[in-house]
């Protein structure tokens, strides 16, 4: 990855007037002044356009029409030496060219239009702040590099308590199994204050009786319904036998209780 970046240039300004100057030897350690520069008198005019490869970053300075190249400067801190401000405006810069055998020179450049100065500036300072957040990323976690890798490494596996999952879920509510009907249909519960359906009904009242009267087997007995009574063949025979029978008989038999 590191390789690719390497290799790989980005264009990070691209201004289309620019002017050079010479600049005079710096007498002391203040910083450079533009008024020095006999502004009115600028050694060449073109194109300037900044490029990044990796982490370093390049001032070229080019021709308007064919593109060919000026001078070079490369920058691998900013601020820095390679780029300096003029202490007297803020449009003018001095830099650091140096050429394919190494031979290194300061120049000054200048921008016409304050704007210009101030995207010349902002493009360098976005670009080493790039390179600081990536190294510190780098350095956190040196494996993965500026780019985070949340997928899963090989052989890796994860693994689930499921009985803490269970016991977790039996805590939230502990309801018991709606007993099962014939054919598989769950029965509901019964409502509040009612009977369940495996008790037995209230028993029916049975026939009056009066106090102090023995419990027999009529008392117990209750009347069942009496029998269709089949056709006789002599309308009067029954009455007969009925109006025959013995006045001493005891109405207890008929299972009523005489009031």
């Amino acid at each position: 990855m590191a390789a690719e970046q390497e290799d790989y240039e980005a264009v990070l300004c691209v201004k289309p007037a620019v002017l050079v100057y010479r600049v005079p030897p710096r007498a002391s350690n203040r910083g450079y002044r533009a008024a020095e520069w006999q502004l009115d008198q600028p050694a060449w005019s073109g194109r300037l356009r900044i490029t990044a490869r990796g982490s370093t970053a390049f001032i070229r300075l080019e021709d308007k029409t064919s593109g060919e190249l000026f001078a070079q400067a490369p920058v691998e801190q900013f601020p820095g030496i390679a780029v300096e401000s003029v202490t007297d405006s803020s449009r003018y810069f001095v830099i650091r060219i140096e050429d394919e055998n190494g031979r290194r020179a300061f120049i000054g450049v200048g921008f016409a239009d304050r704007g210009d100065a101030f995207d010349f500036n902002v493009a360098l300072q976005d670009h080493f702040k790039w390179v600081r957040q990536q190294s510190e990323l780098a350095r956190q976690d040196p494996d993965q590099g500026p780019k985070l890798d949340l997928g899963f490494k090989e052989g890796q596996t994860i693994k689930l308590n499921i009985a803490n999952m269970k016991k977790k879920e039996g805590a939230t509510g502990n309801t018991r199994p709606r007993p099962a009907g014939p054919g598989g249909l769950t029965l509901l519960p019964p409502p509040p204050g009612g009977k369940s359906c495996g008790e037995r009904p209230p028993s029916l009242p049975g026939p009056a009786r009066l106090p102090g009267t023995p419990i027999t087997d009529s008392v117990l007995s209750w009347p069942q319904p009496s029998a269709p009574a089949a056709p006789a063949a002599d309308a009067w025979g029954d009455f007969a036998k009925a109006s025959g029978s013995t006045p001493n008989q005891t109405q207890g038999n008929t299972g009523w209780v005489q009031f």
